[in-house]
């Protein structure tokens, strides 16, 4: 049986777009992409390591899908290239249609928390998500994440798009782990509860 992982980087009033580069996600004119970049250090770093040993595959809403597909394929001396390429991934659309074009990419169309049930129930290891605000939301609204690893960076950016929405059902997680990196970031991770 897998867990839900979903990993996000937030500033300190919720916001999470575009954390990795300034064109990463312009939508309703924000200005601030790449915010995330000035606070990776070894620490925030070395959790990707981490969580790739107990991920058995990833979990994409489209938009994040698209950015990776677009970027990590065209970035071969980086070593996070090959592992990404590797694993399985799931991606969450109405849009889209197979063949995906990131290698190991299936497309989950209709009912995508049933779906995400049944490869809860199929799968060995974690589906691990980045990003993927929409997602998230729906898969929490659901029950179905049951982790969330807060990468909370000292910054407030007053615009842009929020992790979390008004209208989310009120759901319990509990802290089972914090740390902070040598820039600030506080990495919180919760557990449902």
């Amino acid at each position: 049986m897998a867990d839900v992982v979903a990993f996000e980087r937030v500033t300190l009033d919720g916001v999470m777009q575009a954390p990795g580069r300034p064109d990463e996600d312009t939508r309703d004119g924000f200005t601030h992409g790449g915010w995330a970049a000035p606070y990776a250090d070894h620490v925030t770093m070395g959790l990707a390591g981490e969580e790739s040993g107990s991920t058995g595959a990833m979990l994409f809403g489209r938009r994040t899908y698209e950015d990776f597909a677009g970027f990590w394929p065209n970035q071969p001396d980086n070593p996070f290239t090959d592992v990404l390429t590797a694993t399985r991934k799931y991606v969450a659309s109405t849009t889209l249609a197979e063949p995906l074009p990131w290698a190991n990419s299936t497309l989950l169309s209709g009912d995508v928390p049933a779906a995400v049930e049944r490869l809860k129930a199929d799968l060995d290891g974690d589906l691990l998500i980045l990003g993927s605000g929409a997602l998230v939301r729906s898969l929490i609204a659901r029950g179905l994440v049951d982790r969330l690893i807060m990468l909370i960076h000292p910054l407030v950016l007053g615009s842009g798009r929020r992790l979390f929405d008004e209208g989310l059902p009120a759901t319990r997680f509990g802290l089972t782990e914090t740390r902070t990196s040598t820039t600030g970031v506080v990495i919180a991770t919760y557990e449902r509860g």
